[in-house]
């Protein structure tokens, strides 16, 4: 029997390269003709996706939508075909996909604590640039069906600044991916702007405030638990990073288990964050994978991260396919322990 059409909501997290993993996730929802997407809110490469998969979707549906999110991943591998950032020979040999080893990166790990990108790249170039030019219409992704809402932070006030579809150019697109210590601050309306995920990765807000949609799908990439406890320099560095970057959506998440809480005790229908209904696609395999990872470009990482994104976006359908437009699927009330 053919289910009926559902609105959801997509929340994709950022992380570089391992963004891959969210265009499988993305490119196996995408083929459910059930699930209709009604908005996604992005940070980083997740906003990357969110803003190639609408304008796909503009031209023809969900197979514009994958047609578009290939095209980008692969012109992303080609324009750093040759990057200095490659792994190195013991590396591809042992099958492993961290860049540690590699001389560029980890001179320009060890340049990056002396030295800014404005001493380091003064013209503040972006080979991405060119390519989100060349893949989107922006024109036309401001008359999207669906609604995007892209985070970057405002590195003045340290606060999340979130775009929506007529707001959105290259420049926001990258200054929502700009890590500070790679690339120079992005100006947009004259105020600068650093990587989103230091204040939303991705921000749940108005996904409830501006959507009808009760289900979010969370995509996410920097995982919330890792096993042992970091030693060395760039294990600290790595977990420092994946901490802070999921700590506003943690909250964001805590909340809506605190008003679900509240809407149970008094016996009421509740807030409309009380009855958003979450759900989340994840992999263990983001947890093997260090930072340097995020800089590999190479598609055949790409491909990888792509393919372990369809399993577990197809594992997730498996599981939780029922439960999308009925219950949530993750555990909320777990995030109240210690509370």
């Amino acid at each position: 029997m053919q289910r009926g059409s559902l609105h959801v909501d997509l929340a994709l997290q950022g992380g570089g390269a391992h963004g891959a993993f969210s265009w499988g996730v993305l490119d196996r929802l995408l083929q459910e003709p059930w699930l209709l997407i009604e908005a996604i809110s992005g940070t980083s490469a997740g906003a990357m996706n969110a803003a190639v998969l609408a304008h796909g979707y503009s031209l023809n549906g969900a197979i514009g939508a994958r047609e578009a999110l290939q095209a980008f991943w692969r012109k992303v591998s080609e324009a750093a075909r040759f990057s200095p950032f490659q792994r190195g020979p013991l590396d591809v040999l042992l099958g492993r996909w961290t860049l540690d080893h590699s001389p560029a990166f980890v001179a320009m790990d060890m340049m990056a604590r002396v030295f800014s990108p404005y001493d380091l790249n003064p013209a503040g170039a972006n080979p991405l640039r060119g390519i989100l030019a060349e893949i989107i219409d922006f024109r036309r992704l401001s008359a999207s069906r669906i609604k995007l809402f892209v985070t970057a932070t405002n590195v003045r006030t340290g606060r999340a600044r979130v775009f929506r579809n007529h707001d959105l150019t290259p420049d926001v697109l990258l200054a929502s991916a700009c890590l500070p210590t790679l690339f120079q601050a992005v100006e947009i309306d004259g105020e600068p702007y650093w990587d989103g995920g230091y204040a939303g990765n991705p921000t749940i807000t108005p996904l409830v405030r501006e959507c009808t949609s009760q289900d979010t799908v969370l995509v996410q990439i920097n995982p919330v638990e890792r096993p042992g406890t970091p030693r060395s320099a760039r294990e600290i560095l790595n977990r420092v990073n994946e901490v802070s970057f999921n700590a506003v959506l943690l909250k964001e998440l805590k909340m809506i288990a605190l008003l679900r809480k509240v809407a149970q005790v008094e016996d009421h229908e509740g807030t409309r964050w009380a009855s958003l209904r979450i759900h989340r696609i994840a992999s263990d395999t983001m947890a093997e994978l260090g930072y340097s990872s995020k800089l590999n470009a190479e598609w055949d990482f790409l491909v990888m991260l792509h393919d372990e994104g369809r399993r577990s976006a197809e594992a997730f359908l498996h599981a939780h396919g029922d439960d999308l437009g009925r219950r949530s699927s993750l555990d909320l009330d777990s995030l109240l322990e210690g509370v």
